[in-house]
């Protein structure tokens, strides 16, 4: 009773209030005015609230063949040297996916396991962003690799993807094929210099580059663009008057 633990098991009770959005566009998509998540990444709206992605993507699990799923890519101990000796904390990196162009990473460094994993997945969830496939070769069948030569670099990990052809599978490290799985790419090969064991930079390069597949203007995206109202203006009057 002196203030001790206050912390725990606040999570559970938290998970059956209903969702209070606090960001307007939390509160559009509550009340069910933009209807997918492709709408919020047409505009680059950033995601502020969890549960605008609980909300399209449905909760992620670690056991669920299909949906939305959760992995821990790593949990390592961090220290800090104070003059008592060295505080210890974990520090978690959690990548969500559903394999259909889908993919975030989140990190989190906490005192307890359990909240670091729950912190990543949260951050992990923030981070969402769509995945962009395509073709080697002909365009037969649905886009299966990734539609260009792509690289990405954190710390000294430095990770180059190439478009591979149907059927090669993901050639590649286990951090990059689990990222690039949940993804929703099935064939891709790597290369990869650097320091790779350091796992958590390695991750980080490999979801940067994965990030860079919508920042290529490819032919078959040159038509015309026709631009619609941001769902801010769209949906004024809305916003109006719920605020009140």
């Amino acid at each position: 009773g002196r203030g001790r633990g206050r912390g725990r098991g606040r999570g559970r009770d938290d998970d059956a209030k209903e969702w209070m959005p606090l960001t307007k566009l939390g509160r559009l998509v509550k009340a069910g005015k933009i209807k997918t998540i492709e709408h919020v990444y047409l505009h680059s709206l950033p995601i502020k609230e969890a549960e605008i992605i609980d909300h399209f993507l449905g909760e992620p699990d670690r056991e669920a063949t299909s949906g939305l799923r959760d992995e821990v890519l790593q949990i390592h101990p961090v220290q800090k040297q104070t003059t008592a000796g060295q505080r210890t904390r974990f520090k978690a990196f959690v990548a969500i996916g559903d394999g259909k162009g889908h993919l975030g990473l989140g990190t989190k460094c906490a005192k307890e396991v359990a909240t670091a994993i729950r912190g990543a997945i949260q951050d992990a969830k923030l981070n969402i962003i769509p995945v962009r496939r395509g073709y080697w070769g002909t365009k037969l069948g649905d886009p299966h690799t990734i539609p260009c030569k792509l690289s990405g670099k954190c710390g000294s990990a430095m990770i180059r993807l190439i478009p591979a052809p149907r059927g090669s599978g993901i050639v590649g490290a286990p951090t990059s094929k689990k990222l690039l799985n949940m993804a929703g790419v099935q064939d891709c090969y790597t290369s990869a210099v650097g320091q790779t064991a350091t796992l958590g930079n390695f991750a980080k390069a490999t979801f940067k580059a994965i990030v860079r597949t919508y920042t290529f203007l490819t032919p078959d995206l040159w038509a015309e663009t026709a631009f619609s109202k941001t769902p801010a203006q769209e949906y004024t009057d809305f916003l109006a008057k719920d605020s009140k």
